[in-house]
């Protein structure tokens, strides 16, 4: 139900444009809710948290995912190279009920600490740590391993935490749908929000005056049984399939396609929870997926399973920016 749900909003948002139409009214309440609430946050009546250390947010404005953790992952070994001692924190989506602030390791379990999460703690070489209240997070990475600056994977909407430092990421291919607010459309907020943001980075080809562009390369495949490596190029002319349960899981699909891989797709719910039977099918030398949704598959993988993983490539010149604002600010 949760699968057919989400591909039907997803029509809705970026191709039936009359139904999105017809549910407009609601766009402009939700509209209308989210800047109350933030000004709410502005004369103190909801309480906004401020924490000794420069907090960097990483988010966007519309559902779904639009390659903000790779970006964390690419900032946090930029910030490390700088001499900062970089924090991640994260909500946690996908995993139970998160209480109180849980440290995140590479032992940790995508179902108790989301996907996201884990893949931050494999890849980024930081602390990281998740809680429903942000605030809380950052507090005990600071504590316990000293950071001096806060990454927060997502929570652009999250008031409740201070920011120095707003980086909005777009997905270049999709853009904002049908510019309405949820649930006509997809966004969170209206699109003059990014006027506030410090930098718009856009997945993908920029389109506006001022974004930065950020490519995605990913040529090697990685098996989740073994860790052999592959290069991408060895699945090309052999029967497989190919699964993605992120945000836009066509971007996937299609970076398989750039690299001649030619694979039956197999779309999933963003965070979706993976069992065994979803990535086993009757046919097919060999099943790629990302990264995120390995880290969720890796207890009931066979030989024939891989991920691709990705790395960030922003413009050359977006770390310096980036470095020369957050000592402004520090």
């Amino acid at each position: 139900m949760k699968k057919k749900l989400s591909r039907w909003a997803l029509d809705v948002w970026y191709q039936d444009h009359f139904i999105g139409a017809w549910l407009m009214p609601l766009g402009f309440l939700f509209a209308d809710f989210v800047k109350f609430r933030k000004f709410l946050f502005r004369i103190g009546v909801l309480k906004t948290h401020k924490l000794g250390v420069p907090v960097i947010v990483v988010g966007n404005i519309t559902v779904g995912g639009t390659g903000k953790t790779p970006l964390v992952i690419w900032l946090a070994q930029l910030l490390t190279e700088a001499g900062f001692r970089p924090g991640i924190i994260s909500r946690g989506y996908g995993a139970q009920e998160i209480s109180s602030p849980i440290v995140v390791n590479t032992a940790s379990v995508a179902s108790e600490v989301g996907d996201e999460a884990l893949l931050l703690a494999k890849k980024s070489a930081c602390p990281v740590a998740v809680s429903p209240m942000r605030a809380d997070s950052a507090k005990l990475l600071i504590e316990q391993f000293d950071c001096n600056v806060i990454l927060s994977d997502d929570g652009l909407q999250h008031y409740a935490l201070h920011r120095d430092i707003e980086i909005a990421v777009i997905d270049g291919e999709r853009r904002f749908g049908n510019s309405y607010c949820l649930p006509a459309g997809p966004l969170r907020e209206p699109i003059e929000r990014l006027q506030s943001v410090d930098f718009i980075i856009v997945n993908g080809k920029a389109s506006e005056p001022g974004e930065i562009t950020m490519q995605f390369i990913g040529d090697t495949a990685v098996n989740l049984a073994t860790g052999e490596r592959k290069p991408l190029s060895e699945f090309s002319g052999i029967d497989c399939h190919a699964l993605a349960g992120i945000g836009n899981p066509g971007r996937f699909f299609a970076m398989l396609a750039v690299a001649g891989v030619d694979c039956k797709t197999h779309s999933f719910p963003d965070h979706y929870q993976f069992q065994r039977q979803d990535i086993e099918f009757k046919t097919g030398q060999a099943v790629l997926m990302t990264e995120k949704d390995a880290v969720k598959c890796i207890d009931f993988a066979g030989d024939q399973h891989w991920f691709v993983p990705v790395t960030a490539v922003p413009e050359a010149d977006f770390g310096q920016r980036l470095l020369n604002l957050l000592r402004e600010k520090t």
